[in-house]
């Protein structure tokens, strides 16, 4: 027996709020890990398309998102 669970926006936003405060209040590192790979997820897509379009990236797309792989990088930004 399957059991389907069935969640309305209000529902949805509730516990999205709860789980981000959690993350916020509880799990700094856990959200900041989220957090960097969103970025890093975006400077690569941007770098691809950008490369699509003009056959080249410049060295400072390149540094920026090698930065973003450091595992250190957290120190600068508090």
């Amino acid at each position: 027996m399957n059991a389907v669970i069935s969640l309305d926006d209000e529902k949805t936003k509730a516990l999205l709020t709860e789980i981000m405060v959690d993350l916020i209040k509880n799990k700094r590192e856990v959200l900041h890990e989220i957090m960097l790979e969103a970025l890093e997820e975006v400077a690569l897509a941007n770098a691809i398309t950008k490369g699509r379009n003009d056959d080249c990236v410049s060295e400072d797309e390149i540094i920026f998102t090698r930065f973003l792989h450091r595992q250190d990088v957290y120190k600068y930004f508090p």
